[in-house]
């Protein structure tokens, strides 16, 4: 069995005009101690996939369709007193910001405590020790000293440490991770991912990484998944994705890339923008932008198919089925799909 088990999940938001899917037809599976990156642009679902797995989606926002199985319970379903069972014990979540993770007038020590306290029976005493071991394990020097420290004394790298290790401190079987190092610089952000990929690796720990950081995905995960308008359009090993994108979107990220570029030469970029989710453009949602646009990108949307690495949602990479589409025979191919 499956760790994690997500199945056709959709993400809805109830707007004044009527629901809107800000997710369609997700399905990803996890065993025990596996990294999988999920990426994409701002708006493409990253976070909102993440923010599911946890059952975390705020109003206006809920799961409209599919399951979310962690080891087989199905936690869409879940009571709220279930779910806080399994939020921080047995599935942890890392967030963007440290500062909005931590509460500014608790000690470090006082936060891992009663976290501590949520899910176990344990004193003071032994929770303090238990906290301790894992700043020593985050690598936080003088880790006796920060257990009395506020977040506001420390800086940015300490508080995302912290962070992963208040995520460790229940020993939890996965981790989400949403844009883990957004807000810090170019070298700190090594060491964290560094961190976080031995801590997983040690204590075989399964680990899904939200970013829009292709190279952080290549350091870290096994598996990537590519997002885009709130569906997966490219999925597989991440070695294949990096080293050979069939997704003219994934291409575009991979050529976005700084080291891509000559000293001086202005980046690459995609043209345009994510669309509207209220305004999906029809067929491909990526079709406004791409240079290799057919006409049944217009007309029809492009399921997942294999090929002989890895899921691509493209008639350029499945040529077959935007001919029979061109002439006709479509329903034929929606039959055997």
């Amino acid at each position: 069995m499956a760790l994690l088990s997500i199945q056709n999940l959709e993400v809805s938001f109830g707007l004044r005009d009527g629901p809107v899917k800000a997710l369609q037809n997700i399905n990803l599976e996890l065993n025990r101690g596996d990294r999988v990156g999920i990426v994409g642009e701002s708006g493409a679902g990253k976070s909102v996939l993440g923010f599911s797995i946890l059952n975390l989606i705020a109003k206006p926002g809920f799961i409209s369709n599919g399951k979310v199985l962690f080891e087989g319970e199905d936690l869409v379903h879940a009571s709220q007193k279930r779910l806080r069972q399994i939020r921080g014990d047995r599935i942890s979540m890392i967030f963007q910001d440290p500062m909005m993770t931590l509460n500014p007038v608790l000690t470090i020590g006082d936060q891992m405590v009663e976290c501590l306290h949520a899910h176990k029976k344990i004193s003071k005493k032994d929770a303090r020790e238990v906290a301790l071991q894992k700043l020593q394990l985050v690598q936080i020097p003088s880790p006796e000293k920060r257990l009395d420290q506020y977040p506001h004394e420390l800086s940015g790298g300490m508080r995302q440490r912290i962070v992963i290790a208040i995520a460790l401190i229940m020993d939890p079987d996965l981790i989400v991770a949403d844009e883990p190092t957004t807000a810090l610089d170019v070298t700190i952000q090594a060491e964290i991912m560094e961190l976080l990929l031995n801590l997983c690796e040690q204590h075989n720990v399964a680990l899904i990484l939200v970013t829009h950081d292709l190279g952080v995905v290549a350091q870290v995960t096994e598996r990537t998944v590519v997002m885009y308008a709130g569906r997966v359009i490219e999925q597989g090993p991440t070695d294949e994705i990096i080293k050979a994108p069939q997704h003219p979107y994934t291409q575009g990220l991979m050529n976005a890339l700084p080291q891509n570029c000559l000293p001086g030469q202005l980046l690459n970029q995609i043209p345009g923008s994510m669309p509207n989710l209220q305004n999906i453009p029809q067929g491909c949602a990526f079709n406004p932008r791409c240079e290799f646009v057919k006409e049944s990108c217009l007309k029809e949307r492009p399921d997942l198919q294999s090929t002989a690495t890895h899921d691509v949602a493209c008639f350029k990479v499945h040529p077959e089925r935007s001919e029979l589409l061109s002439t006709g025979n479509g329903s034929d191919v929606k039959e055997r799909a």
